[in-house]
């Protein structure tokens, strides 16, 4: 299993969209969702981001996904570069197999100094 963090914010060529087309397009979203559901891929939640979170990242809106194989990451990655989302919204990811806490931490104490 893995999970999948987006980050992002308008970029200026959203801004300049008139209300309609931002709609319009938001709304052209629905079937590519729709695929990826069935595929498998589990929207966790979408979310305004808090501003006065400490050590905030400044990206007001956020997506959390749970997806079965690293294919379907893939899969992911590909339909929504299909989309032209990247050309409306600048957008930081993370993603990662969903492991126990103990294993991260195990981890971080292993990890090599830069």
């Amino acid at each position: 299993m893995h999970l999948y963090v987006e980050l992002w914010k308008a970029r200026p060529a959203w801004l300049a969209l008139a209300e309609t087309e931002r709609v319009a397009w938001v709304t052209a979203l629905g079937p590519m969702m729709s695929d990826l559901v069935r595929a498998g891929v589990e929207l966790v939640g979408f979310a305004v981001t808090d501003a006065d979170a400490p050590y905030d990242a400044d990206y007001p809106y956020m997506s959390i996904w749970r997806m079965p194989s690293r294919e379907l990451v893939h899969q992911f990655e590909s339909a929504v570069e299909a989309t032209g989302w990247h050309g409306y919204f600048e957008q930081v990811n993370v993603r990662g197999e969903l492991l126990p806490p103990t294993q991260v931490l195990e981890h971080m104490a292993r990890a090599a100094a830069p």
